[in-house]
Order: structure tokens, then sequence, then C-alpha cells
């Protein structure tokens, strides 16, 4: 009996919250990540991966925030420069047509690990000390596909120096593909 009431309380929920245009999910894709202003460095493949939750303020816009671990940085030649976040994204979404939508907003990164090193013909560049936090710009598009699914292509642009060495410059710039799927 218990067993039976439970079921009818999720039941209930998941109506409530379908009604109210409340959404939560997970998602998962690929990151194609380089650095701004720095000519030695070249694209990084790497995982984007998390929650997300959003609100509809009506059938055309809404707001969705996710939690994404995020693998950034970029290639070298002689030496690695990763970059692993926690990004925040907080965009918001503007439908354009039934099942199609645009996302515009920021994201707030927390840098989790780092791992840096680079080797030049003079020796080891060893100053370069990141920063911890990163704001960038987020710009895409989302498509809702059967089934609960969901796939965005996003653009995200960094909006302050990842470095903090004034030798050094350079911006995240990612452009990512994921795949989603809403739990409710």
């Amino acid at each position: 009996m218990k067993k039976l009431l439970l079921f009818i309380l999720i039941v209930i929920q998941y109506n409530f919250a379908k009604g109210q245009g409340i959404d939560f999910g997970i998602k998962a894709g690929v990151n194609f990540s380089k650095l701004s202003d720095a000519s030695d460095f070249k694209n990084q493949t790497g995982f984007v991966g998390g929650l997300f939750a959003g609100i509809d303020f009506s059938n055309k816009s809404g707001i969705r925030i996710d939690a994404l671990y995020s693998k950034q940085g970029a290639k070298l030649t002689e030496g690695d420069f990763d970059l692993n976040y926690l990004n925040i994204p907080v965009v918001y979404k503007h439908r354009l047509i039934s099942k199609l939508h645009f996302q515009v907003g920021p994201q707030f990164g927390f840098v989790l690990d780092e791992n840096i090193n680079i080797t030049q013909p003079g020796g080891i560049i060893d100053d370069l000390d990141t920063k911890n936090f990163d704001i960038s710009g987020v710009v895409g598009l989302g498509l809702d596909v059967p089934l609960g699914f969901r796939l965005e292509a996003r653009y995200i642009f960094g909006l302050s120096d990842i470095i903090d060495n004034a030798n050094y410059g350079g911006k995240n710039r990612v452009f990512s593909l994921i795949i989603g799927y809403s739990l409710l």
C-alpha cells in the first residue's frame, strides 16, 4: 500500500512540475576549446556533462541553469594546458519555433583542476598562474526532440583572462555539442 501511495505521489508531482513548466535533467557532450590571443595553441577536445534545471515563464521563454563539469584548455606541440571547470551557465531561453530555441546569458566558471606544463626551446614556462574564476558569455541553439531528448550547440566566449600574468593573455573560447535528457 505504501508503494502504491508513493507511486501516486510521484505521478502527481511529475504532472504538477510539467504543468508549471519546470524542467530538470542530465546532459553530456563534447567541447572544442582554445585560448584567444595565443597563436601557438591549437583546439583541444574534451568532455562536458552535468545537470540542468529550468523554468518556463511562458510557452515562448524561460530560464535555464546548468551545473557542468567541463574539460577545457588548448593543445600545444610541446606541453599541456588543461583546465577542468565547474561551469554554471545561466541562460535566457527563447523559442524561435515550436521545438527550436535560442539561448543567451552569462557563465560562471570555477577551476577544479589544472595541468599546465609547457616546454619551449628556452626551457619550461612555469610562471603561468591561472585564475580560479572565469566569467564568459554564452550563445546557442537548442532543439527539443521526441522522448525528452535535447540537442544543443553553444559557443562560450571568455570575458576575462584566465592567466594571471601580464606577459601572457588568453580567454576561453569553447564550442560545445551536447545531448540532454529531461527527467521531468
